[in-house]
């Protein structure tokens, strides 16, 4: 593979060798430019050896036999030599200096009339005994204007389009070259390279791409016994879990040319591009075999073909996949390139991409679990200052649900509350703050509420706390606030159980604490606002699921309409029957009206220490479950997720005791979503 390394890659940016090409063109547009204002502007010729007069004044001068020799041409322009006795009277000086030519000229109205004129001049001076003034007939020869008339607009137009044509496809070698790729090739001799050492977690799918670095690097190995390389790997996952990340470092890792490309970088507004890139590619990677291909975001030319049917016959992006299936698995040969692909949208690629001999592997990139999570702080942590109170165990297990960007932007978050507080090292306070900002947005100390509306939103928040704590099944309490953040006027923090399966008590004890808000303000405010509008929208679309997805309901037992496949995202017909919709309703607001009845008996029986928390709301703004606990007593049932508050709630609420908020004014406000 070191032949390659001197050779200059179509992929590879422009470096010092392009400079020279781009300077000789950027000095052709400038000489262009000098050509025409030199001929464009007029020159100061005219002043020095020739003077453009008046036809008054013209005639003026021959009357006055100034004149020795008269040039007319067929532009009507004409040209007088003038006496050199007269260069005072028409010149204003003696000066008689070589390099003056000693003429005028003028636009006279017409060739025949002006002859007529030079006639009668000359026979008045024959009479007086005078030399005629010899006149001449010429055609014009301005072969600078013909130039400018009849070349220079053609060739303008030509550097027009040679100009767009190098706008247009710069990166894939101009006008004629749009169909090339667009693909970046990564050096094995970069210095600032990712390796697997840069990804923390994902322990599973760096196995699964190890393997496939370690049979490049040592194929033998592998074909000794029988094997053979896989042709292609896809990475499926959540947006943020690390996917383009791995690529990066199999990039790193392995030592055979690295081509990347985005799935949208293959379509384009000319017809038949995508599929011209697609064969350009493979070809650049088949030269360079063994080489790895990876696409990023697949799903943008990978979609299922057949399903758009707004579409004809000739769509481009079933054209390059058409031409993709061919070039990873058709009839020619593929050997020694390996196609690397990610997306998050698994389930909407065609089926003949996802077969075995094209993607042989389906990698899952799962969002990271408790120690998974503790690494990957360790990674991002690294470059931040931090002072003794920061605990990584505390900060993975704060955490659940987060992916890998989310952490990275949680660590980032930290160290800009910390540098914005003056702060000399970022301490456990500002992450808390940080994962606070992300997961509620930003606190609006100066949102402008009344005091009916705090009330309002403080009795809501404490309907959630109650019956969050009371419940068996429900997440545990973190924190509950009613400092607005983002769109929402308060919120109640919880630390989700992490768990593969969800029970239908789990989901029923969940819909149970979602209405909890709506059924407080019902009882104890005799009021509903806008403020459950997110507690319904989630609560309903929770029953519908357990109904219509996860057959939980008593009707329509073991039975589920779910659609993994994609199959009626275009579909004009539901899965099932108006009837069967119609129970379907019915079973979804039976549940939601059952939790509902069941939220408020929890609160009837827990009314005074629902109104203690309410009121402690209204004066502290922030209560934490040590609060709760406090009011309501501990809770009968512990979970994973009750020890690890225990662990911490003493060192939660003394942070939140001490933090100190700026007053807000007390001004009327139209209430919004919480």
């Amino acid at each position: 593979m070191e032949k390659n390394n001197n050779t200059k890659s179509p992929f590879q940016p422009n470096g010092s060798n392009n400079r020279k090409p781009r300077i000789v063109g950027w000095l052709f547009y400038i000489l262009m430019f000098g050509l025409c204002i030199y001929l464009f502007l007029p020159s100061d010729k005219e002043s020095t050896q020739q003077k453009g007069i008046s036809y008054t004044q013209f005639t003026a001068y021959i009357e006055n036999d100034a004149v020795s020799k008269l040039v007319v041409q067929d532009d009507n322009k004409a040209r007088a030599t003038i006496i050199p006795e007269k260069y005072a009277l028409v010149f204003g000086s003696n000066d008689q200096g070589s390099a003056r030519k000693g003429e005028v000229t003028v636009m006279v109205p017409s060739v025949e009339e002006f002859s007529k004129y030079v006639d009668t001049i000359n026979a008045t001076r024959k009479e007086e005994g005078k030399s005629a003034i010899d006149i001449s007939f010429e055609k014009s020869h301005d072969y600078w204007y013909l130039i400018l008339v009849n070349i220079l607009p053609f060739a303008l137009l030509i550097l027009f389009f040679v100009w767009m044509g190098r706008g247009m496809g710069s990166a894939a070698g101009g006008i004629f070259g749009i169909g090339k790729a667009k693909a970046q090739l990564f050096d094995k001799e970069k210095k600032d390279k990712v390796t697997f050492k840069d990804v923390a977690g994902l322990s599973g799918a760096k196995q699964e791409v190890e393997e496939i670095v370690s049979f490049l690097k040592n194929p033998g190995k592998y074909t000794n016994l029988g094997g053979k390389i896989p042709k292609g790997a896809l990475l499926v996952g959540p947006p943020g879990t690390g996917k383009t990340l791995l690529a990066k470092a199999v990039a790193g890792e392995a030592d055979v040319p690295f081509f990347s490309m985005s799935g949208s970088d293959f379509v384009e507004m000319f017809v038949g591009v995508g599929a011209s890139r697609v064969r350009d590619l493979f070809r650049q990677a088949k030269e360079k075999a063994p080489a790895i291909i990876f696409i990023d975001e697949i799903d943008a030319i990978g979609r299922a073909r057949g399903k758009n049917v707004m579409t004809g016959g000739n769509d481009e992006r079933e054209s390059t996949l058409n031409q993709l299936l061919t070039e990873m698995d058709g009839f020619g040969t593929n050997s020694g390139v390996i196609i690397l692909a990610a997306t998050n949208r698994a389930d909407v690629l065609d089926a003949a991409l996802l077969r075995a001999g094209r993607f042989d592997r389906q990698i899952h990139v799962e969002l990271p679990d408790l120690q998974e999570r503790k690494e990957i702080f360790l990674v991002h942590l690294a470059p931040i200052k931090l002072d003794n109170t920061v605990d990584v165990d505390f900060l993975a297990k704060q955490t659940p649900g987060f992916s890998g960007a989310d952490i990275a932007n949680v660590c980032n978050e930290a160290a800009l509350i910390a540098a914005r507080n003056n702060h000399k090292k970022v301490g456990k306070q500002d992450f808390m703050d940080a994962v606070d900002r992300i997961i509620g947005g930003l606190e609006r100390k100066t949102k402008i509420m009344t005091p009916e509306e705090k009330r309002s939103i403080a009795y809501h928040e404490a309907g959630h706390a109650t019956i969050s704590w009371m419940l068996e099944h429900a997440n545990p309490l973190v924190k509950v606030t009613i400092v607005p953040r983002g769109a929402a006027l308060g919120a109640a923090w919880y630390l989700p159980e992490e768990r593969q399966l969800t029970n239908k008590e789990h989901l029923l004890d969940e819909l149970c604490s979602l209405l909890g808000g709506r059924a407080a303000e019902q009882l104890f405010l005799n009021q509903t606002s806008t403020g459950a509008l997110n507690d319904l929208e989630r609560a309903t679309k929770q029953a519908y699921s357990m109904v219509a997805y996860y057959g939980m309901s008593d009707k329509l037992k073991d039975v589920s309409f779910y659609d993994s496949t994609g199959r009626y995202e275009y579909g004009f017909t539901k899965p099932y029957s108006e009837s069967t919709a119609e129970i379907i309703d019915k079973e979804s607001a039976a549940i939601i009206a059952e939790q509902m009845k069941r939220a408020r008996e929890i609160l009837t029986i827990n009314e005074t220490g629902h109104h203690q928390l309410a009121e402690l709301l209204i004066e502290r703004e922030v209560i934490t479950s040590e609060d709760v606990e406090r009011i309501l007593g501990p809770r009968q049932w512990k979970s994973r997720g009750d020890s690890i508050l225990d662990e911490n709630a003493a060192a939660l609420a003394a942070a939140e005791s001490k933090k100190k908020r700026a007053p807000r004014k007390k001004k009327e406000t139209e209430a919004s979503n919480e």
